[in-house]
């Protein structure tokens, strides 16, 4: 008996198309990365527990957590991590790797935690898999205590013009490519490179951010802008 095809999504990031896609790809899915990012991964992921710099006994939310990897460094510091993500093969993975996290599935733009529940939210590399970004960025605020903090660790918009043009050609040809030879799945990491194409760049996000409710917004360029971390806070109350 064949398997089933893997699942394909589109820019329309329909979402049981967007979580069985990310369900094909959970198995291998880490080692993928690595490879894809020339290991910047490990850097990016380092950069973002600086920039939550979360304290021994606070609670975060890892928004779009796959298998936990991002979450382990603030377990293992002593805070209060919850990895939430909406690809139930993804949260296998992690469970099985580790099963002390405590692994919740949820659907970013509906998030199952009540009203100012956690000092931080962090999402990597999933704000641009959501069906409705905005909607998601709102629910984070909700989730939030005030005073507490966002970091979006996300794709962005090189700044320097000549090494963008040299970024759009890796993810037009090369990226696909090694995909095909690594992963489990390649055609997901062409709806990959299509939906780094389409995020907006810096400023349009840090205005998105904003809008949702959360202030004093800024962000930092990594790897020349091929990623960026965007922050806020919510304001506190009186």
């Amino acid at each position: 008996m064949s398997s089933p095809e893997p699942v394909r999504a589109d820019l329309g990031k329909r979402p049981a198309e967007v979580s069985a896609m990310f369900d094909d790809v959970a198995e291998r899915y880490d080692l993928t990365n690595d490879l894809l990012s020339l290991g910047q991964d490990r850097r990016w992921r380092r950069a973002v527990v600086r920039a939550v710099d979360a304290r021994p006994g606070e609670h975060v939310l890892d928004l779009a957590a796959g298998t936990g990897t991002s979450t382990e460094p603030f377990a293992d510091a002593g805070v209060h991590a919850v990895p939430c993500d909406f690809s139930l093969g993804m949260l296998r993975v992690g469970k099985r790797r580790r099963p002390d996290l405590p692994f919740t599935a949820g659907d970013a733009t509906r998030l199952p935690f009540a009203d100012a529940t956690f000092d931080a939210v962090t999402i990597s590399f999933g704000l641009r898999n959501v069906v409705d970004p905005d909607a998601a960025l709102r629910e984070t605020a909700r989730v939030t205590k005030p005073g507490g903090r966002l970091v979006v660790c996300e794709f962005s918009t090189p700044t320097w013009r000549p090494f963008a043009t040299v970024y759009g050609e890796y993810l037009v040809r090369a990226l696909p490519a090694v995909a095909r030879r690594f992963s489990s799945h390649p055609d997901a990491y062409d709806y990959l490179a299509e939906s780094i194409r389409a995020w907006p760049d810096q400023p349009a996000l840090a205005a998105r951010i904003q809008g949702a409710g959360w202030s004093d917004v800024a962000w930092r360029n990594l790897s020349g802008g091929v990623v960026a971390l965007h922050r806020g806070r919510i304001p506190r109350r009186g």
